[in-house]
């Protein structure tokens, strides 16, 4: 057992710890000689490569110097934090990756403050120094002011900091002076890391991950805690609600290089899979069948963000996606709720639909996006923070909100942020570039994102993560621009687009096929506009000068899945399906709508 060290790697989105995780597996020589290098081989789902951001936590494990490393790759994303905060408990110690320029970021600080709450040693590996306008030195100091305002121990903060760059595969413990390989950080691990402490007594188990496999079914993947675990051995799974359960380990797998290797028994320490257990959550304990004994279940912090999410009922239903059933959406939303979990479900009224509370927008868009490649269609609501009353108060979650920007759009930056009720906390500026950090609410970023990339011409790099619920902030404005809505149902002509560019940007190009309801641009004005685009030029027999010149158009605006989300008002939806994306009405009669907003006007 001693010769086990169970890792940890903390970063920030892109601050390259995927990469390093990848030459620490060369490193392991798990690929044979003239092998083909994996590239991002952790990072194995398409979204993952796709965004570059590590959405499901991975365990892997090598061979060095006769001590197997387990690897638990961690995601970098605040909105995963319930990822992270169970994949935590898995680990003794942790690699803590800042890139050399930025330093510590929000989200890096977010995975930090877990860790250090749990106990975790760390090791802290500034990555990137080959870059240009690189300060090492100075980011190491940041990152031990960061740990001393995370309370971290006397112990955590006698921490040992390597130096490197990951993508050119080499650190060192000075890094003035390259190496040519990444030894010094295993031999760091060997040394600092501290082994698996062995519990002897009945066997105990957290599960902290599930597997998911065409041919067994559910496995549960955790850490033993204590004693020895065998295959063939009966266990009692002991419940989230008190309640236990017997069960029978049919097989018992260790994590060996990229796969699992079926192995007689494990013992205190070990990072496993086990086979047989039926109906268990995450978060549950596999215990001794004599001495059943649960340990803490994981604690998991709140949504901060809901969406209602409903069947596709828009005249093109079922034209591209294989699942469009109320049953078929229901059911894939309850397989997502087994591994992911900060998430939650509340049905409605209504059988087909249902809200779905995540930690952000990212995070419930990545789950949409996820069903979408996997052929379902569904509709999806404008985006709602979580309100709580708090001893009789109203309260929203604020975030904190990192900006990182040229200097001459700071101000313009500041307005914005201003506006949407964000207070301004800190600002430096470093190198021409402004550093400025707000406390905002959660409603304030929802499109957010975008507004700081126009007004910075690209250049803005914004992070944020959740701090806690304060009292409500009062309104924000949000986009004050009306829709331009669809009249009738057919294919967009360019004839009709030109004549009606004056009213606003559109959505869609010619030859787009369109429904009436549909949101296909957005208007100059406040107010919605129903104009028809379906409508051809009139062939006469007749010429006149200039009736035959060309149609120049201006390219549509096109939307990814979180800025539609973004972007939609209370009374739209985004309807996803695995080829298109439209926004659209709630209500698709034009005088249906009028009707209602009669009504509504008059009750208020």
């Amino acid at each position: 057992m001693q010769k086990i060290r169970n890792i940890a790697i903390i970063a920030h989105v892109d601050h390259g710890k995927t990469t390093l995780v990848d030459k620490m597996l060369l490193a392991g020589k798990l690929f044979r000689e003239g092998q083909a290098e994996p590239d991002q081989f952790l990072d194995s789902n398409d979204l993952e490569r796709e965004r570059g951001i590590t959405i499901l936590s991975k365990n892997v494990s090598i061979n060095y110097k006769g001590y197997k490393i387990n690897i638990i790759d961690t995601p970098g994303h605040a909105d995963f934090g319930g990822e992270v905060e169970r994949v935590l408990n898995m680990a003794d110690g942790c690699l803590v990756l800042v890139d050399a320029f930025e330093g510590p970021m929000p989200q890096t600080r977010f995975v930090l403050q877990k860790a250090i709450q749990i106990g975790l040693k760390p090791i802290v590996v500034i990555n990137k120094v080959d870059k240009p306008n690189c300060r090492p030195d100075e980011v190491q100091e940041l990152v031990f002011d960061l740990m001393c305002n995370l309370e971290a121990s006397d112990d955590q903060l006698d921490f040992q900091t390597i130096y490197g760059s990951a993508k050119q595969g080499w650190m060192s413990t000075d890094w003035k002076h390259p190496t040519t390989d990444i030894t010094e950080l295993l031999d760091a691990i060997i040394k600092y890391i501290p082994e698996p402490k062995v519990l002897e007594g009945p066997s105990q188990m957290l599960i902290t991950s599930l597997v998911y496999s065409n041919y067994v079914g559910r496995i549960a993947v955790g850490r033993v805690h204590r004693g020895t675990l065998k295959e063939g051995q009966d266990v009692i799974l002991c419940k989230r609600d008190g309640s236990q359960v017997k069960s029978k380990i049919k097989e018992v797998d260790d994590f060996e290089g990229l796969g699992r290797t079926k192995v007689p028994s494990v013992s205190s320490g070990d990072i496993c899979a086990i086979i047989g257990i039926d109906n268990f959550e995450i978060g549950e304990t596999i215990t001794d069948l004599e001495h059943p004994e649960a340990l803490p279940t994981i604690a998991i912090d709140e949504p901060t963000m809901s969406m209602l999410f409903t069947i596709n009922n828009s005249p093109f239903f079922g034209k591209e996606g294989r699942f469009v059933t109320s049953r078929h959406i229901y059911e894939r939303l309850l397989k997502e709720l087994d591994k992911n979990l900060a998430l939650r479900l509340k049905t409605t009224d209504s059988s087909d639909k249902w809200v779905v509370y995540g930690r952000g927008v990212l995070h419930l868009s990545i789950l949409i996006e996820t069903m979408r490649r996997e052929g379902y269609e569904l509709q999806v609501g404008q985006p709602q923070v979580i309100i709580k009353d708090i001893n009789g108060v109203k309260c929203e979650p604020v975030e904190q909100l990192t900006i990182n920007l040229p200097e001459e759009s700071s101000s313009r930056i500041i307005d914005l942020v201003t506006r949407r009720k964000g207070e301004m906390t800190m600002m430096e500026t470093k190198n021409d570039r402004v550093y400025i950090e707000f406390n905002i609410p959660s409603r304030g970023i929802i499109g957010l994102n975008n507004a700081v990339l126009t007004a910075s011409a690209g250049q803005a790099i914004m992070a944020h993560r959740f701090l806690e619920f304060q009292p409500w902030k009062g309104e924000i404005e949000r986009r004050t621009n009306g829709s331009i809505i669809a009249m009738d149902t057919g294919m967009a002509y360019a004839y009709a687009l030109n004549n009606l560019q004056s009213r606003g940007r559109f959505f869609i190009a010619p030859g787009d096929e369109v429904y009436a309801g549909q949101v296909i641009g957005e208007h100059t004005k406040d107010n919605d506009l129903v104009v028809n685009v379906c409508k051809s030029k009139k062939l006469t027999n007749m010429r006149a000068s200039g009736s035959d010149d060309k149609v120049i158009l201006a390219p549509p605006t096109m939307f990814s899945l979180e800025d539609a989300l973004e972007y939609i008002k209370a009374d739209e939806y985004v309807e996803v399906t695995p080829k298109s994306m439209r926004m659209r009405k709630i209500i698709l009669d034009e005088m249906e709508r009028k009707r209602q907003n009669r009504q509504t006007t008059e009750e208020s």
